[in-house]
């Protein structure tokens, strides 16, 4: 999925028509002259954050990182929750420092924005294969049903699609109510909740199978939600998931596309550290970006049984 800000008005016309001269400047590859051209929308429309955050945009693809940081700052200080991203580009330019995690707002919008169009975008266009590739390695492991799973970041429904036979309950948690509204009509889940996972409470001890396909890009570091999982599931209970994989000796870091990638390491330790141990971890291509393919790692892990059995 390529990640574009979502579109909205400065509220005057005149503003709008100059930003969409300099958007169309930009698709040209003028990249400076949009700047210019989007700094004279502003002048008109000053407290239109979505405006300053586009133009920090520009001035990055022009090469004027001061610029883009003074541009993103600005963004920043009128929307300090930070729908369209801009603590994360700042971050990335090196103006700030690297984040935990992204802002909530930023991945609420951008997932709300995306809801419509997103199976088609991610299956068709972007081979997204991690539903399928999580649901092959769970069933290696020859469990045939679950009392409970729960879908982190469920999204759209693509993984509960494919949970739905083998689940008796079926619960899915996204943050974005657009991506909400689609899984409801698919009919495949028995209860959603919009969640934050972030700031997630997950029911102690009732959960037989957690996944989150394709979410952990969207938190960066993970002891927060790999410890509420812990203490969710039962005792020999199934944690599958993916992480777009990081080749280098950093836990983390945010990449270009503002999404994380993790290294093998770091998801190994981290799941030590919460009692639960990989049963398997293994590399595949997960989707294509850009027609590039992403390489991610998919994970099944086990909450271990207790010495007595229980």
């Amino acid at each position: 999925m390529t990640e574009k800000p979502f579109q909205t008005s400065s509220g005057d016309l005149l503003a709008d028509r100059r930003a969409d001269y300099a958007e169309m400047l930009f698709g040209s590859g003028d990249h400076a002259a949009a700047a210019e051209l989007m700094l004279g929308a502003l002048e008109l429309a000053p407290g239109w954050a979505m405006g300053w955050f586009r133009l920090g945009e520009f001035h990055e693809a022009a090469g004027a990182l001061d610029q883009a940081a003074e541009a993103w700052r600005m963004a920043l200080k009128l929307e300090p929750a930070d729908r369209p991203g801009a603590a994360l580009k700042l971050a990335l330019i090196g103006a700030a420092p690297a984040a935990d995690a992204p802002p909530s707002a930023f991945v609420e919008a951008l997932f709300d924005q995306y809801a419509e169009k997103f199976d088609d975008a991610l299956v068709r266009a972007l081979e997204y294969r991690v539903p399928d590739l999580l649901a092959e390695a769970i069933r290696s492991y020859g469990r045939e049903r679950f009392g409970l799973a729960i879908d982190l970041g469920c999204g759209t429904g693509l993984m509960g699609e494919r949970l739905r036979p083998v689940a008796e309950i079926l619960e899915g948690h996204d943050i974005s109510a657009e991506m909400l509204k689609k899984a409801r009509g698919k009919g495949v889940y028995d209860r959603l909740v919009k969640s934050d996972l972030q700031t997630i409470q997950l029911a102690p001890t009732g959960a037989d199978l957690v996944t989150a396909a394709d979410v952990f890009m969207y938190i960066g570091a993970l002891d927060g939600i790999v410890a509420k999982v812990a203490s969710a599931l039962r005792r020999g209970g199934l944690f599958a998931f993916s992480v777009e994989r990081h080749a280098g000796p950093e836990d983390f870091v945010l990449l270009p596309s503002r999404r994380y990638a993790h290294s093998e390491t770091y998801v190994r330790e981290v799941l030590a550290r919460y009692g639960m141990s990989a049963l398997s971890l293994e590399m595949h291509i997960i989707r294509q970006d850009r027609r590039e393919p992403v390489e991610g790692l998919i994970v099944v892990a086990e909450c271990p049984l207790a010495i007595d059995g229980t």
